[in-house]
């Protein structure tokens, strides 16, 4: 027994060993990914921000924030320039810190009454699910939506390129975000291909990892 557990424990640090090798994947990987979405909120906000200021100040059919035009113009320009600064791995955990804070508004202001899940699905409903009445209320309004477009529509051409579905609209995506980005605050921008790494490199002498 005492063999096998040795071999095991032999065969795991191998593993390990081969891991660190390669550690700096996962966070190139979360950057590359999460980069495009920020830049381009930021850009879509920027170029609509009388919209998105009167949105975020309506308090009937928007969020009722405070200072709206100046709230509209930091949420953009946080998401753009923090989604360049990831993308090439520059103060990535200083970053991800004002990029959290903004996901956390968005969750909290936006999306929070909508509850958890982003599309309903009464199939995948997550446990912590606490608004499964718009997934009810969602899933009668598609079937509404499909029998419409079946009697009136060309059904088959409009689902080609995916099914029809009502958007629930909960916290997920800014959740999955969150978790992204702190995961960023964690570890770094990862080594080689970032700039935080050469940085540290030269003017520290270390590794940052």
């Amino acid at each position: 027994m005492s063999g096998a557990m040795n071999s095991l424990g032999r065969w795991y640090a191998c593993f390990l060993h081969f891991v660190r090798k390669i550690d700096w994947l996962g966070p190139l990987a979360l950057r590359i990914y999460l980069a495009p979405i920020f830049i381009m909120a930021g850009l879509n906000k920027m170029g609509s921000i009388e919209d998105v200021a009167a949105w975020f100040g309506n308090p009937d059919w928007g969020l009722g924030l405070p200072a709206p035009m100046l709230m509209a113009w930091l949420a953009a320009l946080v998401e753009f320039f923090g989604g360049i600064a990831i993308l090439v791995g520059f103060g990535t955990r200083l970053v991800a810190i004002p990029l959290m804070f903004v996901m956390a508004i968005a969750a909290l202001t936006a999306h929070w009454e909508n509850g958890w899940s982003a599309l309903p699905d009464k199939t995948l409903t997550a446990p912590w699910e606490w608004r499964e009445d718009l997934i009810d209320d969602a899933v009668l309004r598609k079937e509404r939506v499909v029998a419409l477009l079946k009697e009136h529509g060309n059904y088959e051409w409009l689902v080609e390129a995916g099914n029809i579905t009502i958007l629930k609209n909960g916290i997920e995506f800014a959740a999955t975000y969150f978790i992204m980005l702190l995961a960023l605050l964690c570890s770094g921008a990862g080594r080689f291909f970032s700039i935080d790494y050469w940085l540290c490199r030269r003017y520290c002498g270390r590794d940052p990892s």
